[in-house]
């Protein structure tokens, strides 16, 4: 009954005069959005052992240019030792126009995994803080990301005197931490025809401290708009080194997480 009320009333309201008006300059808004996808890679790299991932999140925007919301995906436990499965990302901060035709961006990113942990000397999170800078021109992005915490983990007391696959480098008993270490990337998204979109991408990881794992990560697809949902394909790849970046599972299967491969995907933003 109450629900029934509730839209008789705004019926009403919406038949007064300035009520659409009044709507439409709101200067909040909200927006969610979900897909799945092939393989969740993270510049470059698969968060899900190379198979699905589920995603979804919400972000609350205001006409003054701050922003923030939360993002989740499904990760593979192999990536994340001990964790739920999940990584949760909260975000926030400001954009708008500087110039003509020219944005900014700039916000901090928490990357967060529930339980997630390298047990060893000391215990480690995963969890990482990045610093972010972003202009747009017309349909051309460049983003600069700096961590303000260690990198994904990556120290002396989880990486000291850590080998790669077949021995041939191992790094110092005290590498460091990797705070500090960045990430730059160049992003495309031109709709070359109605409903058609190319997506191009070209980024750099540098690992403060473990420069054997810095790498280049590349990005082509195209995505498709079918009423309100977008169809995505994309060849995504690095040059990092499989010597490193590779994972295997319990039943000895190896996979080399940094190679090319093709990722598709199914979206909605409602």
């Amino acid at each position: 009954m109450r629900k029934t009320l509730l839209a008789t009333a705004i019926a009403a309201a919406a038949a007064l005069p300035g009520f659409a008006a009044a709507q439409a300059s709101s200067p909040h808004s909200v927006a969610g959005n979900m897909s799945i996808v092939s393989d969740y890679r993270f510049r470059g790299i698969s968060q899900t052992f190379v198979q699905p991932a589920f995603q979804g999140g919400i972000d609350y925007s205001h006409s003054s240019g701050a922003y923030f919301g939360t993002w989740d995906s499904s990760v593979s436990g192999l990536t994340y030792a001990n964790s739920a499965g999940i990584e949760v990302d909260f975000y926030g901060g400001w954009k708008g126009e500087v110039a003509k035709d020219v944005n900014l961006d700039v916000g901090l990113l928490q990357y967060y995994y529930p339980n997630a942990r390298i047990v060893g000397a000391k215990t480690t999170k995963y969890d990482t803080l990045e610093l972010y800078v972003g202009a747009t021109y017309k349909w051309i992005t460049l983003k600069y990301s700096h961590t303000l915490t260690d990198y994904f983990g990556f120290n002396t007391d989880t990486m000291g005197n850590a080998s790669n696959r077949d021995g041939s480098f191992t790094y110092g008993a005290s590498p460091g931490d990797s705070k500090g270490s960045g990430y730059i990337d160049l992003s495309v998204s031109y709709e070359v025809m109605p409903k058609l979109t190319l997506a191009a991408h070209v980024g750099q990881q540098k690992v403060k401290n473990f420069e054997k794992h810095d790498y280049t990560d590349y990005k082509l697809g195209l995505t498709y708009d079918v009423q309100g949902w977008a169809l995505g394909a994309a060849v995504i790849g690095t040059n990092a080194d499989k010597k490193w970046y590779f994972l295997t599972d319990a039943g000895s299967r190896t996979k080399e997480i940094g190679k090319t491969g093709l990722v598709v995907s199914v979206s909605k933003t409602f």
